[in-house]
């Protein structure tokens, strides 16, 4: 282990525009070193990696990817909050050298908030193919900070960010200094009044730089406003002169003070660029306005999005399989070998029946979630998200919402609570709403092991088709249910909206294995705590109270099939020596034996969990069901994964163990749930459409900031789950 103790520590700040690959170098730099957490008070996550590097320590803290740093979005608040509040050593911003202006717009931003800040001129081989010649060091000196070009999905300069990290921090860098980005005469005028309001409490001197507050108050800022509000003994007095500003800019420019702030912005960026960037010989045409035409054309775009998502779910379940059967296998051996070590009773009835039954009924499908994710990483990494939420925007304008709800609405395919989350980016309070609401018909990653079982066990190599039909069709639901709330719930235009779409780019493998491996450690982590704890409360509630009657007239049938077969057999035993035949005839009637007793023990297993808590209660709720064709076991099951859907699939393991040797749990279903094809499509459907985990529920209080969405969410979801189950069972058996 290296002596931490001379290290120096250097905490830095990834910052940046979406699509500007500014994970993609974060990830270059951290690889595996990573955690996941949650900004303090906020439920955004929070990814810290860390370095080791010639004798320093540094910590990269990778803020939100954001346009700026308004108060429009969460987001923005705490990219910009932690520069102010925490003051790391170094910002990094990683800007996209194909489209300066928009990103410079966020770093012109990021310098006003004071420190030290090196600009990483990305995607630099981009910016060549456009003819673009950058001059680092004319731009370094305008933006007051050091500018490198790197090309992150190839690794290219990534080396060159620790080495100007360390430089910056160590004040080596000539590029560093104090910038101020000029307002005109009136404005700095107004700014330095506000200034000298702010500066009157050293409280607010100590913990703010003042001319940012002085800009941002004028810009009418509510999160520096409730800055003030909360830290400033001379609030009214800041507050008055802001207001008497403000009028006063409004009355001599016609226009809002932000206005005019945003315009001053753009025109500092105009004349840097025109100082430092130069337009050379375009190399080539550009590609990804080629590929555009084909994938966002108005007639294709559409149905290349089905293709690519039917593919995705293919390849999903298609090349899962082989993994599957492997870990099916593993899981097998594990239970066969643990139930010969065991003696019978109730401690081997937990260990194989709760645990190995329960967790390891979802463990086999790791692989599946593994290559889900990366496939939806590859869209994410490729620029191919951006899209599909853009040839989404027209059929998104029929429910009244646009293309960045489908952004959160596609985040949907992975988990529904990030996807809640990412609802912050709407400015508009009912699209936030009414996205939130129908974001859970988006089938998240956890419905996949249920989907696998369901669909694999009843339609054989056609279960790639299904699992698509259920995505495609919680799509049309999300459509039809939003434009059905748009025109009675949340009446009212959406707000305008004008989507970005960044440059191809080739994924590269550490960047798809790294979101590959973070989802994989979420899995397991979910194994080893709901899953587990919930396989073992299951197995508890369906062996228990012990029906001691049918115990005692099972001891009583496995000896008449022990006393059935042990003349013939030990009459056989002592014939067979040397004679084939009757070898054979031996081992058959054991066999048979064997079979037999499994079987009983099979249909012992099935009476104690008739007889069980969760029998009874599965009998109770049964008439709800039986309408789709499902037995109580199944409800129990549905029931049990309000708190994660792959309980669902856990609860099946424990509710169908025991019995034949090929008892794997799909053969188990198959022949012991009484479901046909098309019940068991039914069945999917409910579990497509019905509340989503308890995680999403925490999510939709929390973002919608009402009890009464809550409780709405969850009971439309349920009754239309019960109505599309019911229509599949009613239509299907029409039409079959």
């Amino acid at each position: 282990m290296p002596d931490r103790s001379s290290e120096k520590k250097i905490v830095v700040a990834i910052g940046g525009n979406p699509n500007s690959g500014k994970t993609t170098i974060f990830n270059e730099l951290t690889g595996s070193r990573q955690k996941v957490g949650n900004w303090g008070g906020v439920t955004v996550e929070k990814i810290e990696g860390t370095v080791n590097y010639n004798g320093y320590h540094i910590v990269f803290v990778d803020l939100p990817g954001t346009y700026s740093l308004t108060a429009y979005s969460i987001e923005e608040i705490i990219a910009r909050n932690f520069i102010v509040e925490e003051r790391p050593d170094v910002v990094v911003d990683i800007i996209d050298s194909g489209n300066l202006e928009r990103n410079l717009y966020l770093a012109v931003q990021m310098i006003e908030l004071g420190g030290d800040f090196i600009f990483v001129l990305n995607m630099a081989d981009m910016a060549k193919k456009q003819g673009l010649l950058i001059d680092a060091d004319k731009l370094g000196s305008f933006l007051g900070g050091p500018v490198l070009f790197t090309v992150g999905n190839r690794g290219i300069g990534v080396k060159a960010i620790l080495d100007g990290v360390i430089d910056v921090y160590e004040q080596r860098a000539t590029k560093t200094r104090t910038i101020q980005v000029p307002y005109g005469n009136e404005i700095e005028e107004e700014i330095s009044t506000i200034q000298a309001k702010v500066e009157a409490d050293s409280t607010l001197v100590g913990a703010y730089p003042p001319r940012w507050l002085g800009v941002k108050l004028l810009e009418n800022d509510s999160d520096v406003q409730g800055k003030i509000r909360r830290n400033s003994e001379v609030q009214e007095a800041i507050a008055e002169q802001v207001a008497v500003s403000r009028k006063h800019l409004r009355d001599i420019f016609d226009e809002e003070a932000e206005n005019i702030i945003a315009d001053q912005r753009y025109g500092f960026i105009s004349g840097l660029l025109q100082e430092s960037v130069s337009l050379g010989t375009r190399t080539k045409q550009d590609l990804s306005q080629k590929i555009d035409k084909v994938l966002t054309n108005r007639l294709l775009g559409i149905p290349l999005l089905v293709l690519f998502i039917w593919i995705m779910f293919q390849v999903t379940f298609n090349v899962g399989s082989f993994p599957m059967r492997w870990i099916d296998t593993g899981v097998g051996l594990l239970s066969g070998a643990v139930s010969f070590l065991l003696p019978d009773g109730i401690f081997k009835s937990l260990i194989v029946d709760g645990i190995i039954g329960g967790v390891g009924g979802v463990a086999i499908f790791l692989p599946n979630i593994l290559l889900l994710f990366f496939m939806i990483s590859i869209f994410e990494d490729t620029g191919y998200m951006a899209r599909a939420a853009f040839v989404m925007d027209r059929v998104m304008h029929l429910i009244g919402l646009h293309g960045k709800s489908f952004i959160s609405m596609i985040m949907g395919f992975g988990c529904n609570v990030p996807a809640i989350m990412a609802t912050r980016t709407l400015e508009n309070e009912k699209d936030r709403v009414l996205t939130i609401l129908i974001n859970p018909l988006m089938s998240c990653s956890a419905r996949l092991p249920v989907y696998v079982l369901i669909a694999g066990t009843f339609f054989g190599k056609r279960a790639g088709n299904v699992i698509f039909s259920l995505y495609a069709l919680g799509v049309v639901l999300a459509i039809i249910v939003g434009r059905l709330f748009r025109k009675t719930l949340f009446r009212g235009e959406s707000e305008p909206f004008v989507m970005e779409l960044p440059p191809y780019r080739i994924p590269t493998l550490k960047s798809v294995v790294i979101h590959m491996w973070e989802r994989a450690v979420l899995f397991l982590r979910k194994m080893g705590t709901v899953i587990l704890v919930g396989s073992v409360v299951i197995w508890f509630f369906s062996s228990f109270p012990v029906n001691r009657a049918y115990r005692t007239e099972f001891e009583r049938k496995k000896a008449a099939v022990e006393e059935r077969y042990e003349g013939s057999i030990d009459s056989l035993r002592r014939s067979a020596s040397g004679d084939s035949e009757i070898s054979a005839e031996l081992t058959a009637l054991i066999k048979e034996r064997d079979e037999a007793l499994l079987d009983l023990a099979g249909e012992k297993k099935q009476q104690d969990v008739y007889y069980s808590f969760i029998g009874r209660m599965g009998r109770s709720i049964e008439p709800f069901f039986r309408p789709l064709g499902f037995s109580w076991r199944e409800g129990v099951a549905l029931i049990t994964g309000f708190v994660a859907k792959e309980v669902v699939v856990s609860t099946l393991g424990v509710l169908y163990a025991g019995g034949g040797e090929e008892d794997e749990l799909g053969f188990a279903v198959r022949e012991r749930s009484g479901l046909t094809p098309l019940t068991a499509f039914a069945f999917l459907v409910f579990v497509l459409i019905y509340t989503p985990c308890l995680a999403t529920l925490a999510a939709v209080r929390q973002e919608t900031g009402s009890w009464r969405w809550t409780l709405f969410s969850v009971g439309y979801q349920i009754t239309l789950a019960w109505l599309m189950a019911f229509a599949v069972v009613k239509v299907g058996a029409l039409v079959t």
